[in-house]
């Protein structure tokens, strides 16, 4: 007997970036890096993760995604001036190169991504 079951394509998932790894994972990374700034209790923080997954998959080897929990990681936050979350950032060559504040839509990140890829 065959069950087909139906369920939503599966996101990918993106991976964390805490106060110990920031300098490795995002500091001295060879390619541009994208680092949503989310909390658990956010709700636009939810609405915008299955987007961030998609670019991460749609871009892997030419852009790293990373997530950095603002609660777990407030220095962080603070040293980058994040007031509002989600916020994404850009950073290429270590330097923080642009930030996309709230749950936009995925053109609005795919605008900013162009930006920083393929050797721009």
């Amino acid at each position: 007997m065959c069950h087909l079951t139906y369920s939503k394509p599966a996101s990918f998932s993106v991976p964390d970036v805490s106060k110990s790894t920031w300098q490795s994972l995002v500091v001295e990374s060879e390619l541009p890096v994208l680092v949503q700034f989310w909390a658990s209790w956010c709700g636009p923080c939810k609405m915008i993760d299955p987007i961030v997954g998609k670019l991460s998959k749609e871009y892997e080897g030419k852009l790293k995604c990373y997530k950095l929990n603002t609660d777990d990681n407030p220095d962080i936050a603070t040293q980058l001036g994040i007031r509002s979350i989600p916020t994404m950032m850009i950073f290429k060559n270590g330097e923080k190169k642009e930030a996309v504040i709230g749950a936009v839509p995925e053109s609005t990140l795919i605008t900013c991504i162009e930006k920083y890829v393929d050797g721009r």
